[in-house]
């Protein structure tokens, strides 16, 4: 008998420069989101791909959140820097993002309606500073008809880097641990 590992992506967003922690703001270089992909990254075999904005909201917090909200506003889907070829490769796409009023931010949606996620599972993972998943869970399986879109995992931001035993239970629950 053969066993194969399920081919995983890690398809994310993150944003670094000032962000907001637990009531302040403070100058990041790694984002919140992409420092617990790092962790996923050192538990499991997987590829990643980083969801970037061709034209990247701005590096102040306030400024960003306003053009996040014109964007969800006008349901805008920004144009990104670079794509994957295919997903077709991947039984598994942990998607990761930041919380952005509610759901996921913009680039996020402009990415998965890029593609055809019929048959593939998909993992939702979300930071936040106390907002949890929102409602982009269910903003994935509209998305995403066809894909199995599990339970998320709600990552606070200001303690990504400490979260690598919640991402362990996770990737475990999910079988991918």
């Amino acid at each position: 008998m053969v066993i194969t590992m399920a081919k995983t992506l890690i398809a994310y967003f993150s944003r670094a420069d000032e962000n907001y922690f637990g009531g302040a703001m403070r100058y990041v270089k790694i984002g919140n989101t992409e420092i617990v992909c790092n962790i996923m990254k050192e538990l499991i075999p997987a590829d990643s791909f980083k969801i970037e904005m061709k034209e990247p909201y701005s590096p102040v917090y306030m400024t960003c959140i306003d053009e996040a909200k014109r964007d969800l506003r006008a349901k805008a889907r920004p144009e990104l820097r670079s794509m994957p070829d295919s997903i077709d490769p991947y039984d598994t796409v942990i998607l990761a993002y930041p919380n952005y009023w509610g759901t996921m931010p913009m680039a996020v949606f402009t990415f998965l309606e890029h593609y055809d996620f019929s048959g593939k599972t998909i993992l939702p993972l979300c930071t936040n500073e106390g907002s949890g998943l929102g409602g982009s869970e269910r903003d994935i399986k509209r998305t995403c008809p066809g894909a199995t879109v599990k339970s998320g995992l709600s990552v606070t931001g200001s303690g990504a880097a400490t979260a690598k035993s919640a991402v362990q239970r996770w990737l475990s629950a999910n079988g991918l641990l």
